[in-house]
């Protein structure tokens, strides 16, 4: 696609009379010399793998070949279903929800199961998470979550055109951050949202992730990588709940990339999925890794 900013995206679908979703999948089928209905089939394959990696992820409790997650999924599941300790509830059934099947997907991700990399596998539990819990508890048909992931997918695409989306480059803001931010900006589309509160919920996500660093115990895709992705998707809802209710974030969404294209850039290589620092080498985290060294390497 020839569009390289947001404030092009928006600009341009503002001419033209479109949504996000229309353009954007009129562009794309062009692009590729399909049908816009061939383009959206494809979108619904990667849908339905990630509605697939929910239910394998929330009917296995396998722990992964390091035994360093794989178990929490069901213990999540147990205490939403009321079968573990009682206790008072912060969040709602629908925030558990999302928590729980962002969960099942990374976690399905750590045993080498099938996933949807949305933008990066080791960021694949946040975009389900969030579109299907949502699709479930509004009851939404098939082309509504087409048009939501497509949404979800140009916020993705056009961040990468700033740069990479890995966290050996940028460290995690690049990964689970703009997972996240491509979540709000769904969410924001189904509960109706203009073009500019769309983007806006993805400023307010990428904003507030400048700096996340990548440093992986082990050199594995599993701690902080897991339980981070339960934690971006709430982070995803908060920005589209704040955009909706007509909170704006004073830095735009382009100079935001920018930010932390730029932060990425400074970042020390020993935080950009080196594990040479932080979580990495704690005294556990050393232990960790001495101890699959020796299981697996010698």
């Amino acid at each position: 696609m020839n569009i390289k900013t947001f404030e092009e995206l928006l600009s341009t679908v503002k001419t033209r009379g479109l949504d996000i979703p229309s353009f954007v999948q009129k562009v794309e089928a062009e692009f590729l010399e399909i049908p816009v209905s061939v383009f959206r089939q494809r979108i619904l394959k990667i849908y339905n793998i990630m509605k697939a990696a929910v239910n394998s992820g929330l009917s296995s409790n396998e722990l992964s070949k390091s035994g360093l997650s794989g178990e929490n999924t069901a213990i999540l599941k147990a205490c939403a279903e009321g079968a573990g300790e009682k206790h008072f509830s912060l969040f709602s059934p629908f925030q558990k929800k999302v928590m729980l099947y962002s969960l099942s997907v990374i976690e399905e991700n750590a045993r080498m199961g099938k996933i949807a990399a949305c933008p990066t596998a080791g960021s694949s539990g946040i975009v389900p998470g969030v579109l299907i819990a949502l699709e479930e508890e509004l009851k939404l048909d098939e082309d509504t979550m087409i048009n939501a992931l497509i949404v979800a997918g140009i916020v993705g695409e056009i961040v990468s055109e700033k740069m990479a989306l890995a966290g050996a480059v940028a460290g995690c803001q690049a990964e689970c951050g703009v997972a996240s931010a491509m979540a709000a900006s769904s969410a924001a589309y189904i509960l109706g949202g203009s073009g500019e509160q769309i983007l806006n919920a993805a400023a307010l996500v990428l904003k507030n992730i400048l700096g996340l660093t990548c440093d992986p115990v082990a050199g594995l895709v599993e701690v902080p990588c897991v339980k981070r992705n339960v934690f971006l998707s709430i982070h995803a809802l908060t920005a589209a709940e704040l955009s909706l209710s007509g909170i704006e974030s004073k830095i735009p969404v382009d100079e935001i990339v920018d930010a932390m294209k730029e932060t990425g850039d400074l970042m020390s290589t020993r935080l950009k999925e080196s594990s040479e620092a932080g979580l990495a080498k704690t005294g556990t985290g050393v232990m960790i890794e001495n101890v699959l060294r020796q299981k697996f390497c010698e």
